[in-house]
């Protein structure tokens, strides 16, 4: 099924048909957001709250039906399968694999939210009839941060990483998006439709890194705040976001074995110790209990949780809340797939299914557990008014928190070397996956290419900071969301389609050798 696809040029070894329509329609975005910025924003804002208003139940629905499918592809005869050679062994070790899905998936993310959101929801609770700040809120407060961050956020990578695994380890396409489609394109993938698919891919992998990196320079910025008094300011913001671009490209330099997998392992520690000191310093019985109570809870109120629309209550808090984490996260699907698969060669289909959801939805759980009932225990059993920082400026929810614990400076720098380092690996390991969908994959990767593609990440993110852009990037990634869940939907498809014609043919064949 290979075919050759493009020439080299300039020295690359990148496919001009994506090449040029991603970075240009890039440059294109940042000049006009610049330019435009309240027209654009209001554009894609208008977009973005016709899609959540008239297709949030799509986002619920697509989402659940997908987690549904790859729990039954995972336990039925498919499962036993090897994501390459029948007898191949996988490429990385558990520990190293693990550090890798949580450094490219939402490690940033938890860093972000881990204390604002339970705190948010506890303190306004979205279920009718709970009273705020109530034990009522926090119970349901930790059951809708876990559903944000557990099972359902990773069916969103774990989907397409296990298309595109299959037919890149089974099949030899190519390691792209528009692989997983050739069942239904057929070798129209090697020409216009599948440029199209992984240009729209590229794009949206970028700009959704690009929110992340800023979103972690805003919270790198309070932590300077809150830690050595630093004045808030953008300049500080473009400083940490040329520092996070800088580390990156060193990565790209050092490659995947010494560069993102080394900087993964030694992040995941940084991020348990400092899990491990709240946990201790904290009320430490209460968040123990609290972390079974709580997966308890969360596993008996999935099913209503995984179909609620909020149909019945006429409010639009789900749209600011679960379908945008939905439609965010779709965006990142092709840039996490792809790193996922890329990392997960050796694995059979049920190792890897329930591993890259189980693991990750595990560790989850005790994070938000951890911070989340320490911050709810302070508000509730301390007198400590955490909830108006938290309303005010979420970016300083984290470090505000830390400062009511024993050696706040201590725990703050170490946040801040965890989410620098949380950065760098999900800038790089993007680069890695856009580098990935824009050159032929008969050539190896290029330093060069992959440099290129991770300054284009910084400088998205800095231009966007400095031009006050970040709410539109926010609002374009929301509004890609849409056709991306299409997208996901047609994966499931494919692979179905795939996994039952490979096991017809593989009977078939037994049946005439026997």
């Amino acid at each position: 099924m290979m075919k050759n696809q493009s020439n080299r040029f300039w020295g690359f070894s990148a496919i001009p048909q994506i090449f040029f329509p991603a970075a240009g329609f890039v440059l294109l975005f940042i000049v006009l957001a610049l330019s435009f910025q309240d027209s654009l924003a209001d554009f894609f804002g208008a977009v973005g709250q016709f899609t959540f208003r008239y297709f949030g139940w799509f986002y619920v629905l697509v989402v659940s039906t997908l987690l549904i499918f790859l729990l039954w592809v995972a336990f039925s005869s498919y499962g036993h399968l090897r994501l390459g050679r029948d007898d191949e062994l996988p490429a990385y070790s558990t520990r190293s694999w693990f550090a890798m899905l949580f450094a490219a998936g939402i490690g940033t993310i938890l860093m972000f939210w881990g204390v604002a959101e339970p705190l948010s929801h506890f303190v306004n609770p979205p279920l009718a009839g709970v009273e705020p700040e109530s034990l009522d809120a926090a119970r349901n407060a930790m059951n809708i941060a876990l559903y944000h961050f557990g099972l359902h956020t990773w069916t969103i990578f774990v989907l397409p990483a296990l298309a595109i695994a299959y037919f890149s380890y089974r099949h030899d396409l190519p390691l792209r998006i528009s692989s997983v489609f050739y069942p239904l394109l057929g070798e129209r993938i090697y020409g216009p439709a599948g440029w199209a698919i992984d240009t729209i891919a590229l794009v949206g992998t970028l700009f959704g890194v690009s929110v992340s990196v800023g979103l972690g320079a805003l919270q790198i910025n309070s932590g300077l705040t809150a830690v050595f008094g630093f004045q808030p300011s953008q300049a500080l913001q473009l400083i940490v976001v040329a520092l996070v671009t800088l580390v990156a490209c060193l990565s790209v330099v050092l490659g995947l074995d010494r560069g993102i997998k080394r900087l993964s392992e030694i992040n995941i520690m940084l991020a348990l110790m400092v899990m491990l000191f709240v946990w201790l310093v904290g009320p430490t019985l209460f968040i123990t209990s609290g972390i079974v109570q709580n997966f308890g809870n969360y596993m008996q109120n999935l099913p209503w949780m995984a179909f609620w629309t909020e149909a019945y209550q006429g409010t639009s808090w789900q749209q600011s809340w679960t379908v945008f984490y939905w439609a965010w996260t779709i965006s990142w699907a092709p840039y996490v797939g792809i790193f996922i698969a890329r990392i997960s060669r050796g694995r059979t289909i049920k190792q890897f299914v329930l591993g890259a959801l189980g693991a990750p939805m595990l560790f989850t759980l005790i994070w938000m557990s951890v911070f989340g009932i320490t911050a709810i225990d302070m508000e509730l059993n301390k007198g400590i008014d955490l909830k108006t920082q938290v309303q005010a400026d979420v970016a300083v929810a984290l470090f505000d928190f830390l400062y009511q614990l024993p050696l706040p400076i201590l725990s703050s720098v170490l946040s801040l070397l965890v989410i620098l380092i949380f950065l760098t690996t999900s800038a790089d390991s993007a680069a890695l996956v856009i580098d990935q969908l824009s050159r032929r994959n008969d050539q190896h990767s290029q330093v060069l290419l992959r440099v290129f593609w991770t300054l284009m990440i910084g400088t998205t993110a800095a231009t966007l900071l400095s031009g006050g852009g970040l709410p539109v990037l926010q609002n374009v990634v929301t509004a890609l969301g849409f056709p991306f869940c299409i997208l996901l939907l047609l994966m499931a498809i494919s692979l179905y389609q795939a996994l039952g014609r490979d096991q017809r043919h593989s009977t078939h064949s037994k049946q005439l050798s026997g």
